[in-house]
């Protein structure tokens, strides 16, 4: 529980918020659509060593030629699995992929999305991380698995200093706080209370878009369904900026600043991750696949009813993009920020401008877990996540 102090605190970075950046405007930094949608991603290339997902996640060269990532004919990006034959202690093949460009403190993602992946042992997530998981933060803005009907929202972030989610949520907050330990392996969750966010139910309502403002103030994350995007975002062109927030409305989640969270020293400026992986620590834990997806199959267990075999329960596993923009705001200021590396022992300080280029990708790792029950993978959770970046970085 936060102090009154804190609580004031929030309270003032909230009415700043909503009094200043609803009215100002934004710059487009980054159109991700149409033809060249592909252009500037990097494509991971490896086994799931991050969630122990039992898949590959291919490179650009077999990704084109599998036609597992590619533009169809409505101009929309698709990533998706294979739906080839798999035999017995084979992997599966599918697609993750890192912005070679990282956005920095006054940045806003539009996502709009027409297809989702879902189905049992799918787990599809869109996320953004920095340059060096986990001392850079992770932002989960879209993240599930099997049938789940609602979208999970998280943060996870160094413990040093350590992040929390403000209790009671913020006022201005739609969805509904789970975990509030930011630092925590499940990161601070909260879930979308809204229909229609993930899965069959957002395909079936022709998709819709998420908008995550990543700010000194905060960090806010809004969905809305087809029917109910707003004028501002309809009204964008692939070469226009966005005009105001003034009709978004409250977001699912909101993340404010302040002494219980400092937003600037927690993430540094964050890669877009888009990624299907199957079973592994979440979709294919027992514990939450067997509810949804345990009598489906044969065996009930994840891999075995699901990865193994012709293919045909991937049919709806895909992406559909329309876009993906990336918009900056011109009064904000670079962020630096100073942490000692939990991998070196040293503390350095790295700063950094909007939208900067950076040759890396995919070295850090790990989407978060459930919002009930987490004790029992916490410790493995975080222990594979740091080795799968270790190796990561290597390979």
């Amino acid at each position: 529980m936060l102090s009154l102090g804190s609580l004031s605190t929030v309270a003032l970075l909230l009415h700043a918020y909503t009094t200043s950046c609803h009215a100002q405007s934004f710059n487009l930094a980054k159109d991700y659509s149409g033809s060249s949608f592909f252009d500037e991603w990097d494509f991971y290339g490896h086994w799931d060593n991050l969630t122990l997902g039992d898949i590959n996640w291919v490179t650009r060269e077999n990704a084109t030629a599998k036609q597992l990532a590619y533009v169809n004919d409505a101009g929309r990006a698709v990533l998706r699995v294979d739906t080839n034959p798999v035999v017995w202690n084979e992997k599966r093949d599918t697609v993750r992929i890192t912005s070679q460009r990282e956005y920095d403190l006054g940045t806003i993602w539009v996502a709009d999305i027409a297809h989702m992946p879902f189905g049992c042992s799918v787990w599809p997530a869109l996320w953004t991380k920095g340059h060096t998981w986990p001392d850079d933060g992770e932002i989960d803005i879209i993240e599930g698995i099997n049938l789940n009907q609602n979208n999970q929202i998280a943060l996870h972030t160094h413990w040093d200093p350590p992040c929390t989610h403000v209790d009671p949520p913020p006022a201005n907050q739609r969805g509904t706080s789970g975990n509030l330990n930011c630092s925590s392996a499940a990161g601070c969750t909260v879930l979308e209370t809204a229909p229609n966010s993930i899965g069959a139910g957002f395909n079936s309502a022709g998709g819709g878009v998420y908008a995550t403002q990543y700010d000194v103030t905060g960090i806010y994350i809004w969905f809305w369904s087809r029917p109910n995007i707003p004028q501002s975002i309809l009204s964008t062109t692939s070469t226009s900026g966005l005009s105001s927030l003034a009709d978004w409305g409250p977001p699912t989640a909101a993340y404010p600043a302040g002494t219980h969270c400092d937003i600037a020293r927690s993430f540094s400026p964050q890669s877009i991750v888009v990624t299907i992986t199957l079973c592994g620590q979440w979709a294919g834990n027992p514990e939450f696949y067997t509810p949804q997806c345990g009598g489906q199959g044969p065996t009930g267990i994840c891999y075995d009813d699901n990865v193994v075999g012709d293919g045909s329960n991937y049919n709806e596993a895909y992406f559909e993009i329309n876009y993906i923009r990336a918009y900056s705001d011109p009064n904000a200021t670079p962020n630096t920020v100073t942490r000692t590396s939990t991998s070196t022992g040293t503390t350095t300080t790295r700063p950094s401008t909007t939208a900067t280029t950076t040759a890396g990708g995919s070295t850090g790792g790990g989407t978060g877990a459930a919002t009930t029950n987490l004790a029992s993978l916490s410790l493995i959770w975080m222990g594979t996540a740091l080795i799968g970046g270790l190796l990561a970085a290597v390979l």
